[in-house]
């Protein structure tokens, strides 16, 4: 099995700050939740047909 890597910048993950490389790279995953750069698909809202 592969070491895990940052799912930011792909660098080896370090035991500290699990599964990112650094504290920079996990506020970065962070803040990009925060502005909504990610985001959970959902089943758009249907109308009731008449």
């Amino acid at each position: 099995m592969p070491a895990p890597t940052c799912p930011v910048c792909d660098k080896p993950a370090s035991a500290a700050t699990k599964p990112f490389c650094s504290q920079g790279c996990r506020d970065r995953d962070l803040l990009k939740w925060l502005d909504q750069g990610y985001s959970i698909p959902v089943p758009a809202h249907e109308e009731p047909e008449d």
